[in-house]
């Protein structure tokens, strides 16, 4: 999926989080992120840090690639 916002980015983790039987607690509990930062990623809140959002993608075992458009 082709992310243009950060609700998009959202709608991705969320998605991932499910495929894997996870619940948002579960995640917290594990990473030390709060459950609030989860559910503001999740929502698409834009203020969410960059730094803890890529580390989320890593543990739920996504890729974040950034290429120029078109190619």
């Amino acid at each position: 999926m082709k992310v243009n916002s950060a609700a998009d980015f959202g709608l991705m983790i969320r998605k991932r989080r499910k495929e894997l039987g996870y619940t948002q607690g579960y995640i917290a509990e594990y990473t030390g992120l709060s459950a609030s930062f989860i559910s503001n990623l999740e929502n698409g809140k834009e203020t969410a840090e960059i730094g803890k959002a890529i580390y989320l993608c890593n543990l739920l075992g996504m890729d974040i690639t950034v290429c120029n458009r078109g190619e």
